[in-house]
């Protein structure tokens, strides 16, 4: 005879809900392995002389409910060499029952034949209960391993394998990341029993005053208040969507790809203004406006057939997976230097012949002074750099001369000056990029310092009741001196 496990369900509730079959095996049993001993078919199976082994020991060893798991099968396949084996778990095998799936992963590798008897789910006894119809559709997901991401708030939601305080205090606190603290949830114990107990708490009351044990789910009921939805992207979605519709917003049915352009452009710069700021609260507002831009591009693209939303995540998702193969892959970095060369390369391989130069990878879009940055930094790359910084300050002299050469001449050639301060600067930009000083926030920074001193001069100038036409160039000076003494 080959060997096996046989993997019964203890039923959601007590004896009564057991079927007739898995009862007669379970007492017929010489022996029967119980992943816990904590249901209420067992306490009555005990009046009958039920035999059994639990793992409820194994819980206490480990930290991590998957090491439990992992522990509760070893030994159930290696008891499968010398006998056969009847394991009995809550509910139905089939529905959250990590270690059933770890049996059903590992048992055909150990020429164990894994067979699932029946067993009533506690789902059905929680839709019983709660008179719920799953139509309206629901989750069901492993309070040991709830992530906030998972959650789909505007569906039922059904917790399960609430086993203790601890489980419950992380299940509240990845709630309360989606949820207001006092949204009502139910806790549900033994569904579908004769010892069924239903408790309606707020949500931070959900790891205290209430049973917790083998038999508890929590229920968290849809979402129908319109403020907590605003945290969703599908409502986002669908906001976007409405103001794009029929009976949605002129301007927003006018845009297209072109007339948005700008706006992309005055939002990034906003995000950077609010980051320069350190305002939070002002960081998170601009960086929503920068979403609403992609969004109203999807959207446009939906509306015309040719990608979604969806489409540009996917292309997102496979490039970040396919350029950190040191993070998803097998590939060493030991430094963000090596990341960037490992990132550089796999972008050329992907590029692969479309790009005739090096320099076809900087956009003609960026603003001049960081195009400069990127053309001087591509070129740097296959050596056609200055080794050190000298001969970068030597050529910003001669750029500087060319230039006053123009101006100074017996005839001033206005269209040559123009070409050779094009010059001076991006050989500034050379030897800002030396210094790894970023040309662009270099210029920022001295533009909000010259809007600082020049909003001390107009106070003063204010505070005089003088207009500012009448003061001199040398008055205004001795302001912006005054200024820069304050440290403005």
């Amino acid at each position: 005879m080959g060997k096996s496990i046989e993997i019964l369900g203890l039923g959601a509730g007590d004896l009564d809900q057991l079927p007739f079959g898995i009862y007669k095996k379970l007492v017929q049993a010489t022996h029967v392995y119980l992943r816990t001993k904590e249901h209420p078919v067992v306490m009555e199976l005990e009046k009958e002389n039920f035999r059994y082994t639990s793992f409820d020991s194994i819980y206490e060893k480990h930290d991590q409910f998957e090491d439990v798991y992992q522990e509760i099968v070893q030994t159930l396949l290696q008891k499968a060499n010398g006998e056969e084996v009847i394991y009995a778990v809550p509910g139905h095998p089939l529905v959250a029952e990590r270690t059933v799936q770890l049996l059903l992963e590992y048992g055909p590798k150990e020429n164990v034949e894994i067979l699932i008897g029946g067993g009533q789910s506690f789902v059905d006894a929680l839709f019983q209960s709660l008179k719920i119809d799953p139509v309206d559709g629901f989750q069901l997901l492993d309070g040991t391993s709830l992530h906030s991401s998972q959650l789909q708030i505007d569906q039922h939601i059904f917790i399960s394998q609430v086993y203790d305080q601890f489980v419950a205090s992380n299940i509240k606190l990845t709630l309360m990341e989606r949820l207001p603290d006092d949204y009502e949830v139910v806790i549900v114990r033994a569904a579908g029993s004769s010892q069924e107990q239903i408790d309606r708490i707020p949500l931070y009351e959900l790891d205290r005053k209430v049973t917790l044990d083998n038999l508890t789910s929590v229920y968290v009921p849809p979402v129908q208040d319109e403020q907590i939805m605003l945290k969703n992207f599908s409502k986002l979605r669908s906001i976007i969507a409405t103001l794009r519709g029929p009976n949605g917003c002129p301007w927003d049915k006018e845009q297209t790809h072109e007339s948005l352009k700008k706006y992309l452009i005055e939002e990034t710069y906003e995000v950077i203004e609010a980051i320069d700021s350190g305002d939070i609260d002002h960081l998170i507002e601009e960086l929503g406006d920068v979403m609403l831009q992609v969004m109203l591009h999807a959207q446009i693209g939906e509306d015309e057939g040719y990608f979604a939303i969806e489409d540009v995540i996917e292309i997102l998702s496979a490039k970040m997976i396919r350029r950190h193969p040191h993070v998803f892959g097998d590939k060493q970095a030991e430094d963000s230097k090596e990341v960037l060369l490992n990132w550089q390369e796999i972008k050329k391989q992907e590029k692969g012949e479309k790009e005739a130069s090096l320099l076809d990878g900087v956009s003609k879009a960026m603003p001049n002074l960081v195009r400069a940055y990127e053309i001087q930094r591509a070129s740097a790359k296959v050596g056609f750099d200055w080794q050190e910084i000298t001969p970068a300050l030597e050529k910003v002299k001669e750029e500087l001369k060319e230039f006053e050469d123009e101006l100074t001449g017996e005839t001033k050639n206005l269209e040559a000056a123009k070409k050779e301060f094009g010059d001076i600067l991006f050989a500034f930009v050379n030897v800002a990029r030396f210094l790894d000083i970023h040309p662009e926030e270099a210029l920022f920074e001295t533009n909000e310092k010259f809007i600082r001193r020049f909003r001390f001069i107009e106070e003063k100038v204010k505070n005089s009741n003088k207009p500012i036409e009448d003061y001199s160039l040398e008055e205004l000076d001795r302001f912006w001196d005054e200024a820069k003494a304050n440290g403005l």
